[in-house]
């Protein structure tokens, strides 16, 4: 096989010796062929009755050479050995059959150009050279040569609309496959990049929350270490229990990238407004007054819209809580209104501090909570309050329009985990 592919690779290489070497093996049929006359009964070739003269070993040769070039130029080339094949036809006694070459080039022609042009340019040769054949001579119209032409040149030009048809069909076929490869890989390439910035949001979300309480606590403990040393150690201690949280999380969020099955990989389903209360109770005792108010009592929400409204009210209290100022309040409002659960934190911050906060962190805190809420179809709005403070409202649909659950239509827009990461992902979003 190794033999046969180099040869094959050199012929597509040189087509010119290719070319050439047809040129020849045409060149010596038609010299075979010229010593073949009809029997007296016409109907068989004898051998060796007639000999070619110097004209038709001549036509013959012109025909020959010009095939060298019909890859370069196959109308040209048809042209002038249809030319020399109708000189023959016309002067030759007796006929040598020079038309083979012009039949060999009706072939080029054929399968170099397309249908239309082989059907103009087909129907053309075998008119001009069968009429001719079958008026100029001193043969019959109905001699067999002359239906010969007739059916050789058109047989030349349907084998090469059939190579052209199959040549152009591979093509196409490579053309798609080539498309499809490259279309898997941009589509991993896709994947990659949404896998990877589900991670960079998870993380924030996790980090961003305790660090920022662990942050207030410390400065109070700070400021009251030398005149209330009790209330000091209430802080550190709740710093302690922000931090242990952070890492138990973070931990979690690692063990989502394990592979399915690693033992060690975190068994904790993943938050949701189950939670808010446990979650509001964090930033009470860091000093944020936040009021809950909710009124969507025996709303079962998908695991992706859950983990999504946790998340968004995660952040929401977290930015309050480093950006509103120690004077501020928090009130959290959960609603079912329609088809849809609707989700609000409002602060009282300063109205200046509303405005660099936007700027700040709009670059991954808000960003992330409207790539999450966008994922499942929602929307995710926020912005300073007219009179002060901040407002973040976001809306998560909980049916699609068929009525099917969100967390079934959203797992497109969810890169899937092994099984053991979709019981756990507190942090990440479920498959």
């Amino acid at each position: 096989m190794s033999t046969i592919k180099r040869t094959a690779t050199w012929l597509r290489a040189h087509p010119l010796a290719v070319d050439g070497a047809l040129a020849a093996a045409v060149l010596a049929c038609m010299i075979v062929a010229s010593f073949a006359a009809p029997d007296e009964h016409g109907d068989g070739k004898t051998w060796g009755t007639q000999t070619p003269d110097a004209l038709g070993l001549t036509l013959m040769t012109l025909a020959a050479v010009t095939l060298v070039f019909r890859r370069r130029g196959p109308l040209p080339v048809l042209a002038v050995t249809g030319v020399l094949s109708l000189l023959e036809l016309v002067s030759g006694d007796p006929r040598t059959p020079v038309v083979m070459s012009a039949v060999v080039a009706l072939y080029t022609v054929a399968s170099a150009t397309d249908r239309p042009t082989t059907w103009r340019v087909g129907l053309l040769t075998m008119t001009v050279l069968t009429g001719v054949a079958m008026l100029a001579g001193s043969m019959p119209w109905y001699e067999q040569e002359n239906l010969g032409i007739f059916a050789w040149t058109g047989m030349a030009a349907a084998a090469g609309d059939a190579v052209r048809s199959r040549r152009a069909f591979v093509h196409a076929i490579r053309e798609r496959a080539e498309r499809a490869e490259r279309t898997r890989e941009e589509e991993a390439r896709r994947r990659v990049a949404e896998e990877r910035l589900r991670i960079a949001r998870d993380l924030h979300d996790v980090v961003a929350h305790h660090i920022a309480l662990v942050n207030v606590q410390a400065g109070v403990a700070a400021h009251v270490m030398d005149k209330r040393p009790d209330q000091a150690k209430e802080a550190l201690a709740h710093v302690r229990e922000a931090s242990r949280s952070a890492l138990n999380e973070l931990r979690a969020t690692v063990g989502l990238l394990r592979q399915s099955g690693d033992p060690e990989a975190p068994t904790e389903p993943a938050p949701g407004l189950d939670r808010l209360d446990e979650l509001v109770g964090t930033f009470r005792s860091a000093g944020l007054p936040v009021e809950v108010a909710r009124a969507d009592h025996g709303t079962t929400l998908p695991a992706a819209v859950d983990l999504a409204a946790y998340r968004v009210i995660q952040e929401a209290l977290t930015n309050v809580q480093k950006h509103a100022g120690r004077e501020a309040k928090a009130e959290v409002s959960v609603v079912r209104v329609g088809p849809n659960v609707e989700i609000t934190v409002l602060d009282n911050g300063p109205g200046d501090d509303a405005e660099a906060r936007q700027d700040e962190n709009g670059g991954h805190g808000l960003l992330g909570m409207r790539e999450r809420v966008g994922a499942l179809g929602g929307s995710c709005t926020a912005g300073p309050r007219y009179g002060g403070g901040f407002r973040v409202h976001a809306i998560l649909p909980v049916k699609s329009r068929t009525g099917d659950t969100v967390g079934g239509t959203a797992s497109a827009n969810v890169p899937s985990k092994p099984a053991a990461a979709r019981r756990t992902a507190p942090t990440g979003d479920p498959a």
